[in-house]
């Protein structure tokens, strides 16, 4: 069973521990890393947000990135077939009909 003069016997060590002066050092500088520091717990948690938040847009825009050079490639295989499907461009005395 637990003794309760052993749970005292615990808080005396872990008290002597934390009070003498290296233990006071060490507990300053836990707690100046985790709020103080300009590179602290909060802002390395909003760093890494923004990181992942780029790698998507980056991800996005590869996308888009590829769209693009594939209708590149058209424009440059077939000018005139390109700019009459994408802007409806016609001849003089032509009528064109647009099918949706």
């Amino acid at each position: 069973m637990n003794n309760p003069n052993t749970d005292h016997n615990k808080f005396v060590l872990i008290r002597a521990i934390v009070l003498n002066k290296y233990g006071l050092v060490f507990v300053a500088f836990i707690i100046w890393m985790l709020f103080f520091d300009s590179k602290n717990v909060f802002v390395q948690y909003k760093l890494s947000n923004r990181i992942e938040e780029l790698k998507n847009d980056k991800k996005d825009y590869l996308q888009k990135y590829e769209s693009v050079m594939k209708e590149k490639y058209d424009l440059n295989k077939d000018i005139v077939r390109f700019a009459r499907e994408k802007y409806y461009m016609h001849k003089e005395n032509e009528e064109v009909y647009i099918v949706k």
